[in-house]
């Protein structure tokens, strides 16, 4: 597997995890992940980097955030504006999930013809 998937997958996890509160010690946190200690300690530091409030909260014994954020990464399907589609739709806007754009999709997919 890809390094990079692996810490990104590893960094979710780690996040799922400081926002339940339920990492404990940095030693049980590498056992439940399957890691080194200093392996979490480095994907502490990315996270870190990347703007991530972590604190380890002695109390607890857990990470924590000191505000609450969530990790996110991927790619999202963009909606458009009214602007957007008119231009990409040759003037006419059709709202989501109308027969017409229902039926475009399936054209698109399909290869299919539609007489309306």
């Amino acid at each position: 597997m890809n390094i990079i998937i692996k810490h990104i997958e590893l960094i979710e996890r780690i996040d799922q995890l400081i926002r339940m509160q339920a990492t404990g010690s940095p030693g049980a946190l590498a056992s439940k992940l399957g890691i080194s200690r200093t392996q979490v300690y480095r994907l502490i530091d990315i996270m870190k980097d990347l703007n991530a409030p972590v604190e380890y909260n002695i109390g607890i014994q857990s990470f924590v955030y000191a505000e609450m954020v969530r990790f996110k990464f991927g790619f999202e399907q963009e909606e458009l504006n009214e602007e957007e589609a008119k231009s990409i739709y040759g003037g006419k806007y059709f709202k989501k999930n109308t027969i017409f754009m229902l039926a475009s999709r399936k054209m698109v997919r399909g290869y299919c013809t539609i007489v309306l």
